[in-house]
């Protein structure tokens, strides 16, 4: 039996008022992390979270109507999610991930400061939901989704394959690549290596397991997926992936958190994402130090 009641969502339907709040919400992203207007991603994060208040009173009469009418899975709690609470723990994180610049750098500063503002975003929504909530909507699934399939390990050679093919021609052909430190020296390397992959298992535990999953409490799989991924994408673009960068980057942020919905297993999404940025620390090094890894690579 397990320990709490399991998270509930919502009800969906397939339009509903609370997309547009959810909305602003997640455009708050694009303004703090690709136009870089702060301001404006302030007064998208108030005007989504006003929103999501002023309509708390329709939409809970709605839920707690279909609520009354389907008897909920055992085990799970019978509390409507609010939207409004919800969305709090999502303009929290952003806030926290805008405060620290998003520059690609490797000293010291740079790791102590992406570690507190990563850490803290993913930290702070978790603590204020279990704690203050008394919610258990923020999960890190890693023991989730049983055994891995065929089809699941086929995908991890493909992501391999595709990363090989794309990610030097994507990076090398636009310039890109200088959106990173030169690596020219062993422990530059070291650094970019662990920065990398650092970044890749936090995108997972804040995009998947934090937006993805509070939105779809409220909207239909694709809604929140649409949603999750506008947040995902932007913070790539400051990171350094510009250019036709969201070429890749889209679609990569959609199939994540298909496959998490899918699997319900973050160790599977985090394998996924630190293959594929294994090729993209090869592909730095190989950019930054020509003829270091001649022959990997076509490009």
């Amino acid at each position: 039996m397990p320990a709490h009641p399991t998270a509930v969502l919502g009800v969906r339907p397939r339009v509903s008022v609370g997309l547009v709040p959810a909305l602003l919400v997640c455009l708050a992203a694009p303004a703090f992390f690709v136009v870089r207007i702060a301001w404006l991603g302030w007064v998208l994060l108030a005007a989504g979270m006003l929103l999501a208040w002023l309509v708390r009173s329709r939409t809970d009469a709605e839920a707690d109507a279909a609520r009354a009418s389907i008897a909920p899975p055992a085990g799970a709690s019978s509390r409507t999610p609010s939207l409004v609470r919800d969305l709090s723990l999502i303009a929290l994180g952003l806030l926290i991930v805008s405060s620290i610049p998003l520059a690609a750098e490797l000293d010291n500063l740079a790791f102590v400061r992406f570690s507190l503002g990563l850490g803290g975003a993913v930290v702070a929504p978790y603590v204020v939901s279990r704690f203050v909530f008394r919610d258990h909507a923020i999960r890190f699934p890693w023991r989730g989704g049983g055994r891995w399939t065929a089809f699941q390990w086929s995908w991890l050679v493909a992501v391999l394959a595709l990363g090989w093919l794309i990610l030097p021609f994507y990076f090398i052909t636009s310039g890109v690549y200088t959106n990173w430190p030169v690596v020219d020296t062993p422990e530059m390397i070291a650094r970019l290596f662990v920065g990398v992959g650092a970044v890749g298992i936090w995108d997972e535990l804040f995009f998947i397991c934090i937006v993805f999953t509070l939105l779809r409490r409220h909207f239909p799989d694709w809604q929140a997926n649409l949603l999750q991924a506008t947040v995902f994408v932007s913070f790539l673009w400051e990171l350094g992936y510009q250019a036709w960068g969201p070429l890749l980057t889209i679609p990569f942020a959609l199939v994540q958190a298909y496959i998490f919905k899918r699997t319900r297993s973050l160790t599977y999404v985090v394998t996924v994402h630190l293959l594929f940025d294994a090729v993209v620390f090869l592909v730095l090094v190989h950019a930054h130090n020509p003829g270091l890894l001649d022959g990997l690579f076509l490009v």
